[in-house]
């Protein structure tokens, strides 16, 4: 299946986008960090672990004194070089600047976590804007002496790679609530070179909104980056990503989970064999987002309607059961079905 440029996927809890009512927001701009003009902060005037705030967001960082090198975390920037390749450039965004032309943004890296505040923690996180660093754009743009150009059927030692050029790099967004880590996910894909007309392949090279409603209330949020090429060490794509106005929704989300006891959500047939229809005229609800998953939590559908009933083909699919979930305003409804 072929993705969009920003595709939300909840692999379990079957929750999609969230519909949050009118609140305050805060939003980490990055510009409470003071930095020199066209320079950055990786940690090292703090090395062996330390954090920097903005906002909401309580962002780790930890710069290694053996190998001088910033190790985990995130660091801060306002570096504006959006041509030079290579990791001399690690801090640079592809955008030379800040979200709407602001000055200061972060990089994240593998594994990076971003903890909420004592205002924030329990709540739910809106999103956050998200672009490529320059050092991967350029590498996945032209390749380099570590990873593929993206689209090619080999890899940088000249091999074929088995990838037939389908290439992706996929940033995935997991949520922490009372300490533990959730099954709720949220992709980004930061390139992917996956459809089947190539003129639609891309390398995200602007800021895009990431949205985390989906997510429901959290404490933290941990990142982690997957790519399609990969070598004996690892993943061979450069594993940085630039963020900026990280924002908090200031309200946690109430969700009222049921198994329709009132009957307002009427799904038809039950057992279905290729077409299920969703009656939504029984909910209070301007829209509804509709999710489908199998029984290991696999989302296969979703979608935001407003037809009063909606009908879904699952010819596609195999027999056995499913739960379709509706979320209308803070009511989330989740009903199994079988699949003949």
């Amino acid at each position: 299946m072929k993705t969009q440029l920003l595709k939300l996927t909840l692999i379990t809890g079957f929750v999609a986008a969230a519909i949050l009512p009118a609140q305050s927001q805060t939003v980490s701009t990055f510009e409470n960090l003071t930095l020199s003009p066209d320079s950055y902060w990786d940690g090292s005037s703090n090395p062996m672990g330390t954090t920097f705030t903005s906002g909401n967001g309580i962002f780790p960082n930890f710069y290694d004194t053996a190998w001088a090198y910033w190790a985990s975390g995130w660091a801060y920037s306002n570096m504006k070089d959006s041509t030079t390749a290579g990791y001399t450039n690690m801090y640079s965004a592809r955008t030379a600047s800040g979200y709407n032309n602001s000055a200061n943004y972060i990089i994240g890296q593998q594994a990076s976590y971003i903890n909420l505040n004592a205002t924030a923690i329990g709540k739910v996180v809106n999103g956050f804007y998200i672009t490529n660093g320059t050092y991967a754009a350029i590498s996945m743009r032209d390749g380099d002496a570590f990873a593929k150009k993206f689209g090619s059927i080999y890899n940088a030692d000249g091999n074929i790679d088995g990838t037939n050029g389908e290439d992706w790099f996929l940033l995935n967004v997991h949520k922490y609530l009372g300490g533990v880590m959730t099954n709720d996910s949220v992709n980004f894909y930061l390139a992917d070179y996956r459809f089947a007309d190539s003129t639609q392949d891309y390398i995200v090279t602007e800021w895009q909104w990431v949205d985390l409603t989906s997510l429901g209330n959290a404490d933290s949020l941990f990142f982690t980056l997957t790519s399609s090429d990969n070598g004996m060490w690892g993943m061979n794509t450069p594993a940085f990503f630039c963020v900026d106005d990280f924002t908090t929704s200031d309200a946690a989300l109430a969700l009222n989970e049921n198994e329709n006891p009132d009957n307002s959500l009427y799904i038809y047939p039950n057992p279905a064999m290729d077409i299920l229809n969703i009656d939504l005229s029984l909910l209070n609800m301007n829209s509804a987002q509709i999710s489908i998953a199998d029984v290991s939590g696999k989302q296969i559908y979703t979608e935001r309607r407003t037809k009063e009933v909606v009908s879904i083909d699952l010819s596609g699919y195999g027999s056995g059961i499913y739960f379709v979930s509706v979320l209308s305003e803070n009511n989330l409804t989740t009903k199994k079905i079988v699949k003949k």
